[in-house]
């Protein structure tokens, strides 16, 4: 929603003004009534903003135990349960909704409040999601356009995992076992459709060579864990350059999280989307 519309809600919605001249707003109880949408079991949960009012890329909240942090707590300066029934489940929408509620609950306050209050609380609940879900981020936007060779090498390594086939197929000796870890792996490696077939066959020949001579096949098996290393890694710095993720990340959250699609106007709706995609910026310093 564009800011001058939230400005003019709470103006219509609350008074601005007391006996004593301009109410000023209270940050604390802004923060409180925000928390009782956005940080839902944050006590067991450091992404909790993150999921709720941040972004989807954070994964979906836990499901169960599913409480407000406003029980026990008056309903004057939080979101009550049962307003919380209308509230979006879209991490933008739900952050938008949440601005308008709490404006209406605690006078003074205004949306530029809200987004120097809670902005940054929300980001800090994003970096909670771990580098190892933002390098995966990283990592899946590059699977979409693997080459035959990637895609052998990323099969490869899953399948002779010693969870799955083993270095040595040991576990794999009969088809249907294979069959089982082959289609586990396949599903695994997103983007790799064109090649499963003769990948297959290829494999299936590495398993008959692996029965007969180990050895040999164990120094190709440890040269595609190198492979795969380094294939990985220069699809992330290739994210990396000219802050390609973050921008392609930015237009996404426009186009799918924020009501007007940070369109001119909308300024506010693209600096949010620019704090949510502020991770790819952390990702990417761990690869310099």
């Amino acid at each position: 929603m564009k800011k001058s519309t939230f400005i003019l809600l709470a103006f219509t919605l609350i008074s601005p003004f007391s006996a004593n001249g301009a109410v000023s707003c209270s940050r604390a109880s802004l923060t409180r009534c925000l928390d009782s949408a956005c940080a839902i079991n944050l006590s067991s949960n450091a992404a909790a903003r993150c999921q709720y009012c941040g972004s989807s890329s954070a994964g979906t909240p836990p499901t169960g135990a599913m409480r407000s942090v406003s029980v026990g707590q008056s309903s004057k300066n939080t979101i009550t349960d049962k307003e919380l029934k209308n509230a979006p489940t879209d991490p933008g929408e739900r952050y938008a909704w949440a601005t308008g509620e709490c404006i209406k609950k605690i006078p003074g306050c205004t949306p530029d409040d809200v987004s120097e209050t809670y902005d940054s609380l929300i980001e800090q609940s994003c970096r909670a999601a771990g580098i190892n879900a933002q390098m995966a981020t990283l990592q899946a936007a590059a699977r979409k356009t693997k080459t035959k060779t990637e895609c052998n090498t990323d099969i490869l390594s899953c399948i002779t995992n010693a969870k799955k086939c083993g270095p040595d197929y040991r576990a794999c000796e009969n088809d249907a076992d294979f069959n089982k870890f082959f289609a586990a792996c396949s599903a695994e490696s997103a983007g790799c459709d064109d090649y499963i077939g003769d990948i297959r066959t290829g494999l299936i020949a590495a398993r008959d060579n692996a029965v007969k001579n180990a050895d040999i096949l164990l120094a190709s098996i440890t040269k595609s864990y190198q492979n795969a290393r380094e294939s990985k890694l220069s699809a992330a710095r290739q994210a990396c350059t000219d802050n390609a993720g973050r921008d392609s990340c930015v237009a996404t959250v426009c186009a799918n999280n924020m009501r007007n699609k940070c369109g001119v106007g909308y300024e506010s709706e693209k600096s949010m989307a620019i704090q949510l995609c502020k991770f790819y910026e952390i990702a990417c310093a761990t690869l310099k």
